[in-house]
């Protein structure tokens, strides 16, 4: 609700699609810059009193969001900066977030975790956007800032609550070298540095839309507030069917292929939507737009937390945070900026193909990667139930 109702806010602010991105810069940017201390912080405290930490922090940022429009003292600059102080929260949010699901379920149970974590997100992605273009045309958009600031109480009461049993994480190098060796794990590790390298891809060129729609849900559409709830809506429904469909997967194996079909397909319904004149006609194509672009992030996941070792998770996390939050905000100021010159349909045109491209490229090197994906998922003993004569059918020497 408050994604939704902060672009709104912006928007009747200012009118303008360049600001609509830099905003998305500004809460985004943080997490490229600070993701690296995050995941260190993760891989050294104790990860549910990071949360709640985190998640303390984000209420009190979304009451002073609500404070300030219900009290008719919002400017846009408030909105940068509340926004960029949110990004720096993430930065130690997502990792630890992310770390935290083994802590909490076990790595026998780890994709289910995740798909469950996805289908909880996305359902609340389809109820949210509904219900701010609802809020925001009747009674503003502070009351959804409100509503969101209130929610966290459940949030930090429900992790108080857990009884979590966390492995102590013996520290001994400098944090520099920490830093420095999640990096060089990962530089040197071909199937997660693909990985990341397309969700970079998808996040710099493809995630824009997102910024975007106001733009084409009241100039193209016109459709005002309670379309654009609609259209985040059906961006909503299609991912939370792409998590379900994960849920229904009980090992790794072929997650590389969906990947790459997933990318493809994810492209394509850009490019088709940014042609729609039609406001249901792009209703319709963002369902699988969303359905593909949550079903290739989430495998992406997946298949990273599978394979990383638990003494660097909260780092890798970091980098996969970097890839999927961090590049968006580059994204989100260069589709803003392209949009304000050539227009939002071409933006979103150009960000389709991209993708595209992409996963023809991740495609192609996909037989090349799975011998090492193969190789890691034994060692973390991920297999998923399948043999590992199966998992192993190709010779790991290569």
């Amino acid at each position: 609700m408050q994604s939704v109702a902060q672009a709104w806010l912006v928007y009747r602010l200012t009118g303008s699609a360049l600001l609509l991105g830099a905003v998305g810069f500004s809460s985004q940017i943080p997490v490229f810059l600070v993701a690296p201390i995050g995941g260190i912080t993760a891989d050294r405290v104790n990860r549910q009193r990071l949360i709640i930490t985190t998640q303390t922090a984000s209420m009190t940022l979304a009451a002073i969001l609500a404070w300030l429009t219900l009290s008719g003292r919002i400017h846009v600059w408030h909105v940068f900066v509340l926004a960029a102080i949110l990004g720096v929260v993430n930065a130690f949010d997502i990792p630890g977030r992310q770390s935290f699901l083994v802590d909490m379920v076990g790595k026998e149970d780890l994709m289910n975790a995740i798909a469950l974590n996805s289908s909880m997100f996305n359902g609340a992605r389809v109820v949210g956007p509904a219900v701010a273009g609802i809020l925001v045309s009747r009674i503003g958009e502070g009351w959804c800032f409100a509503a969101n600031a209130i929610s966290y109480i459940a949030v930090i009461v429900g992790l108080i609550l857990m009884r979590v049993h966390s492995v102590r994480r013996i520290v001994t190098g400098s944090p520099i070298e920490d830093i420095i060796e999640g990096f060089r794990w990962v530089s040197q590790t071909k199937m997660i540095r693909a990985l990341l390298l397309l969700l970079g891809l998808i996040s710099l060129v493809g995630m824009p839309y997102t910024v975007l729609m106001p733009v084409f849900a009241d100039k193209i559409l016109h459709g005002g507030a309670r379309g654009l709830g609609i259209l985040m809506g059906a961006t909503g429904v299609g991912a939370l069917l792409g998590a379900l469909t994960l849920a229904t997967k009980t090992g790794v194996k072929g997650l590389g292929r969906w990947v790459a079909i997933t990318c493809a397909t994810f492209g394509v319904s850009l490019f088709l939507f940014s042609f729609s004149k039609i406001f249901w006609l792009s209703v319709a194509l963002l369902l699988p737009a969303g359905y593909s672009m949550m079903l290739q992030m989430a495998c992406s996941n997946t298949l990273i937390q599978t394979m990383v070792p638990d003494q660097l998770r909260g780092r890798v996390m970091s980098l996969y945070s970097m890839m999927f939050m961090g590049m968006a905000p580059f994204g989100a100021l260069f589709g803003g900026a392209l949009a304000h010159r050539m227009g939002a349909p071409v933006t979103v045109e150009v960000g389709g193909l991209a993708c595209v491209m992409g996963a023809i490229w991740f495609a192609r090197k996909l037989p090349e990667l799975r011998i090492e994906a193969r190789r890691l998922i034994i060692a973390q003993g991920l297999s998923g139930g399948e043999p590992e004569q199966e998992l192993n059918a190709q010779p790991v020497d290569e």
